[in-house]
C-alpha cells in the first residue's frame, strides 16, 4: 500500500487563505463508521453524507469511459469522504483531484485515500466549486455529486447533514455550477458524470449546455437518482 507522501497533496485549496484545519481539541466525541463502497473501506461521520450503495454505478461508469478517455486527471467535485472518486480511479493511473467546500469532507478523502493506497495520486482541495479549480485548469473526466434536494425538503431528511444535501430553492444551485465547470475545464474527447435527483433536473442539465459544445449522450436512472453522462467532442 502507499502511504501518503509528504507532498502538498494533502493542503486544503482555498484562495487568498492559508489551509483550513479542523481543530480535533474543539469537536464533541463522534463515532468514525467504516463501510464498503465497491471494494474500499470507506469512513465518515454523520457531519459527512453517508455513501450511498447505488452511486458504485457512478464510479464504475465513470471508470467505463475512462478506458477509453484522454490523457489526463480526474476532478470530483462535491467530493464528500470521496468514495466516488476513488472507486473510479482504483484501478487505474490517473491522478484524481477531490474538490469539497466542508473541511470534515475533505478530511475524510484524505483518510479513505490514504486507506486505499491511493493518497500519492489523490489531491484534497477545500473551496467551493467555483474557487477550487482555476481556469487553466482541464481534466479528462469529472465526476461531480452536487446536493440536489431543494432547501424546502431538506428537513425531510434528518439523518443528512444539509450542507451535504441542500441544493438551494429549486435544488439545481450547485448542479449550475459543476456545469459551469464542466464546460470550461472539460477537454476534447473528454466526458463527466454528474449525479442529479430527477428526470426534470436531468432535462435542466440538457437545456443548460444548449449553446455548449458539451452535450448530454445518455443517462442512467437509479434508485436514489440519476446519472448523466456529458461529452465533450475530440478536435478534428
Amino acid at each position: 500500500m502507499v502511504r501518503r507522501s509528504g507532498n502538498d497533496s494533502s493542503v486544503p485549496f482555498v484562495p487568498g487563505a492559508g489551509p483550513t484545519e479542523v481543530d480535533a481539541s474543539d469537536r464533541p466525541e463522534r463515532r468514525t463508521e467504516v463501510v464498503d463502497f465497491g471494494g474500499l473501506s470507506i469512513a465518515f461521520d454523520d457531519r459527512v453524507l453517508r455513501p450511498r450503495p447505488w452511486t458504485v454505478a457512478q464510479s464504475w461508469w465513470a471508470a467505463e469511459i475512462l478506458a477509453g478517455a484522454p490523457e489526463g486527471r480526474v476532478l470530483e467535485l462535491c467530493s464528500g469522504a470521496g468514495q466516488i472518486g476513488l472507486l473510479a480511479v482504483a484501478s487505474s493511473s490517473r491522478r484524481l483531484v477531490c474538490v469539497d467546500v466542508d473541511p470534515v469532507a475533505c478530511e475524510f478523502s484524505r483518510r479513505n485515500a490514504d486507506e486505499a493506497g491511493l493518497s500519492a495520486h489523490v489531491e484534497v482541495r477545500q473551496g467551493t466549486v467555483g474557487e477550487a479549480v482555476p481556469e487553466h485548469e482541464q481534466y479528462a473526466m469529472i465526476i461531480a455529486d452536487p446536493p440536489w434536494v431543494p432547501s424546502r425538503a431538506v428537513a425531510t431528511f434528518p439523518g443528512d447533514p444539509p450542507l451535504a444535501i441542500d441544493g438551494g430553492a429549486d435544488g439545481g444551485d450547485l448542479i449550475r455550477e459543476c456545469i459551469r465547470v464542466i464546460s470550461r475545464a472539460l477537454v476534447p474527447g473528454g466526458s463527466a458524470v454528474l449525479q442529479v435527483g430527477s428526470n426534470d433536473q436531468a432535462s435542466s442539465v440538457g437545456q443548460r449546455l444548449a449553446s455548449s459544445d458539451v452535450t448530454l449522450t445518455a443517462c442512467h436512472e437509479l434508485e436514489g437518482g440519476v446519472l448523466v453522462r456529458l461529452d465533450r467532442p475530440s478536435r478534428p
